[in-house]
């Protein structure tokens, strides 16, 4: 239970580190795993001091056991070994300090590593990060290279050389950091995320030269395979060698086979591109040669017909068949206008000479009454009544007699 206290009644210091030695005391034995980062065998002291480390976080925790309890392990476990430890939590009240108390060390053998490893890798493509449409195309020139590394290792100088030998405009922005042991991780997780926050690095590679299973170790661990899968920028995993897979290599968005490798994959190789570019622009122009040539034979042949060579030849023999339809067009509107001319003139005498007019130039008149009623007979007038007559040269008028 919680010490009741206030500003009026503190506890003092050593009060409260004997309730917290207290509560610790209660607490069971545990199996621990962890890297040892120190080591203190002092001779003839009975007492073995050892730092176990978390590899994956910036995390320790002091350790101690008896001499005979690590001289079982003495001869396969030093620093920067991996062990499971069965401890029981200590408090140091007069420091105030915790500590585990160590019954029994284990190493963690290779075999072991490994299938945990692949409990990893299970779990970790179960959550969909090796997914192959989550990888991200590199770019064909990148203009800015992020390069993760030890300093001055082999890695580094295959990775920078080989670049520049193929692509000499290349540039790099180089973070060296350490590629094993147990501040391997962080610094690279941290040196990731840097290089993904800057806007003009194109593509990131993750470089290490060869090593034992141990040694690539950090490349395996989960907060870095996390740490590249939630980047922007597509990375490039150049771990080993060939025979050499960590998780990192299933992550990433390019898996290297060497750092070599990587650079040979990261740039194209300037003389090959040239010479790329050489054999297009040479197809293109026996494409367009082709092309030119076929439509200059087109058009000769077009040019050879015999209507092209002499274009008026068609209008010249056209001419005289068109000449000649004038001609008879002419000639058949005259005989048509002629005959027309002759029927008019027929039909004009024809009406002319049965016209009143006529009739009454021969000497004829026509009677009408004053109503204009032509009189044909006789008994349609009476005596003494006046009509009118009409001759050739105007009217007159007449009084039938009794």
């Amino acid at each position: 239970m919680a010490a009741h206290t206030s500003p009026e009644t503190p506890l003092p210091v050593g009060e409260v580190s004997r309730l917290i030695g207290g509560w610790i005391d209660r607490l069971g034995a545990v199996w621990v795993e962890g890297q040892i980062t120190q080591l203190s065998r002092r001779p003839g002291a009975g007492v073995v001091f050892l730092t176990l480390r978390d590899p994956s976080y910036d995390i320790s925790v002091s350790v101690t056991c008896y001499r005979q309890v690590f001289d079982a392990v003495a001869d396969v476990v030093g620093e920067g070994a991996r062990v499971v430890v069965l401890a029981k939590p200590e408090w140091y009240a007069p420091r105030g300090q915790l500590s585990l108390r160590a019954a029994e060390i284990k190493p963690v053998g290779v075999g072991e590593l490994l299938a945990r490893l692949e409990r990893l890798k299970k779990a970790l493509a179960a959550e969909g990060l090796f997914a192959p449409e989550r990888k991200k195309p590199l770019p064909f020139l990148p203009q800015l290279i992020g390069l993760v590394c030890g300093r001055a290792s082999a890695a580094e100088r295959d990775v920078l050389e080989n670049a520049r030998h193929r692509w000499p405009a290349v540039r790099f922005e180089v973070r060296n950091v350490a590629v094993q042991g147990v501040h391997a991780v962080p610094q690279v997780v941290q040196a990731v995320k840097e290089l993904d926050a800057i806007e003009q690095v194109d593509v990131i590679v993750v470089a290490r030269g060869g090593g034992s299973v141990e040694d690539l170790l950090p490349f395996s661990d989960e907060q870095l395979v996390r740490a590249v899968a939630e980047c922007r920028t597509p990375v490039v995993s150049a771990i080993g060698h060939e025979p050499d897979n960590p998780l990192l290599d299933h992550v990433a968005d390019l898996r290297a086979s060497t750092p070599t490798d990587a650079a040979k994959k990261v740039v194209p190789d300037v003389g090959e591109e040239f010479e790329r570019v050489r054999m297009l622009r040479d197809r293109s122009r026996r494409c367009l040669n082709a092309l030119l040539e076929r439509e200059e034979r087109g058009l000769a042949h077009a040019l050879a017909r015999p209507a092209m060579e002499d274009p008026h030849r068609m209008l010249d023999e056209r001419l005289d068949h068109v000449v000649s339809l004038v001609e008879r067009s002419r000639r058949t509107l005259g005989h048509l206008l002629d005959r027309a001319d002759s029927e008019l003139t027929h039909t004009h005498a024809r009406v002319v000479g049965l016209s009143p007019a006529a009739t009454l130039k021969r000497g004829y008149a026509v009677l009408q009454k004053a109503d204009g009623h032509v009189v044909r007979n006789p008994e349609e007038t009476a005596p003494g009544e006046v009509l009118r007559a009409r001759v050739a040269e105007g009217e007159f008028t007449v009084k039938v007699g009794e």
